[in-house]
């Protein structure tokens, strides 16, 4: 195997399509190092391991000795993405933005070498492009054009309200590779659409289109639906190490080759044999254990991975409680103390009350390690117990 096609087979690793391949290899065959491009809005200040999978393909451009360009959209953040919504997404204010991206930098930098990384934000050109340029630069695409992006045509067609600076987003991130110069741009499957228009763009401009590499949407510790904070499926590089291990610990055994492909920065050949040795009757736990330290690692350090591990088997295997947790005193709210429902949100062990409902239905939540079952159970005062969501949340808590 030559050296490019060793190249692009690692390039290709885990991704869902390349387009277009035989543009790609042109420009590795020219050996000058490539601008890699991925854009970042930054809607969030935190990010989750579903964001990392295209972090992580750009951490291989990077050891190829390709130029990356993280972009951070402190411009197109304040439009809001519509890709894949069926409902117009609120813009953010400059405030919630630039807030946001301060942390961003940060983070990327647990997987990116900083000295090898540009970091660019794109108002630095869309605040002087001005309102003129930006009538040209609309004037790029048309209405029918835009209606060919699913999102778009689905909310057309069942008559749900598109707003005109929705059709500005993908303009705008198709005008930040022109701005770059960018050989080749990274989304996930659900951008592809607004990585074509870069394409177009950069031809009207005289620009050699760039190519581009979509990753897939990773799967949260559900198994079925997109790793989001919303559906609370995720995993938050900044959550403690003993959070990061226990949730990995719990993604089902068939998602555990889905987050090796996507997560892990092992070889092909041993995750391949790690594949074996299950097959081989190998408990698909221990493998899990080499994955969940992995990312702990990455993201903490080896220390801290080896202590989740003892951590975890301490509380799993043995009922241990864990050494260290929140604790909270709480104002009776009547003669009978609290409800547990208001103790589990004000403790920050569910987000709403109709959270702690659905998870005392389930059976999800203990008192001093007994399941309980009554929603409208109270904590009565000068009570000192030990609440529990799950495995992995626990809250001591006081009532006076």
């Amino acid at each position: 195997m030559s050296d490019i096609e060793s190249t692009l087979r690692r390039i290709k690793r885990g991704c869902d399509e390349l387009l277009v391949e035989s543009e790609l290899l042109e420009k590795l065959k020219t050996g000058r190092p490539l601008r890699v491009k991925a854009g970042f809005d930054p809607t969030a200040p935190d990010l989750h391991l579903g964001h990392t999978v295209l972090i992580n393909k750009l951490r291989h451009f990077q050891e190829m000795g390709h130029q990356i360009v993280f972009l951070i959209g402190d411009f197109t953040g304040m439009i809001g993405d519509p890709s894949g919504k069926n409902v117009t997404r609120p813009p953010l204010s400059r405030e919630q933005v630039l807030e946001n991206a301060r942390t961003y930098k940060e983070q990327v930098f647990k997987i990116l070498d900083p000295e090898k990384t540009e970091v660019v934000f794109n108002s630095s050109w869309f605040e002087t492009l001005g309102a003129s340029g930006m009538i040209k630069l609309a004037a790029q695409h048309t209405v029918a054009r835009m209606l060919e992006r699913d999102d778009f045509s689905r909310r057309y067609n069942k008559g749900q309200p598109i707003a005109i600076h929705e059709f500005l987003y993908p303009l705008c991130q198709g005008y930040d590779s022109v701005a770059i110069k960018a050989d080749v741009e990274l989304g996930g499957t659900d951008q592809k659409f607004n990585l074509l228009v870069g394409r177009e763009l950069q031809k009207h401009y005289g620009q050699t289109p760039q190519c581009i590499l979509t990753v897939p949407l990773l799967e949260g510790l559900d198994g079925v639906n997109k790793m989001s904070k919303s559906l609370g499926n995720y995993v938050g590089i900044y959550e403690s190490p003993q959070e990061i291990f226990g949730k990995l610990m719990s993604i089902p055994d068939t998602l555990m080759w889905r987050y090796f492909d996507l997560l892990s920065f092992r070889s092909e050949a041993e995750i391949s044999g790690f594949k074996t040795e299950v097959e081989g009757g190998r408990n698909p736990r221990d493998v899990k254990v080499a994955l969940a330290q992995e990312i702990v690692a990455r993201f903490h350090d080896q220390a801290a991975a080896k202590a989740a591990l003892v951590d975890f088997e301490m509380r799993f295997r043995q009922g241990a409680l864990p050494e260290v947790m929140n604790e909270w005193v709480f104002q009776a709210e009547s003669a009978d103390g609290i409800a547990v429902l208001q103790a589990l949100k004000q403790a920050g062990l569910t987000a709403s009350t109709s959270e702690a409902i659905r998870l005392v239905a389930q059976g999800g939540v203990k008192v001093d390690g007994e399941k309980i079952s009554d929603k409208g159970l109270m904590l009565p005062r000068g009570c000192a117990v030990v609440l529990q969501v799950g495995k992995r949340k626990f809250a001591r808590i006081s009532v006076k």
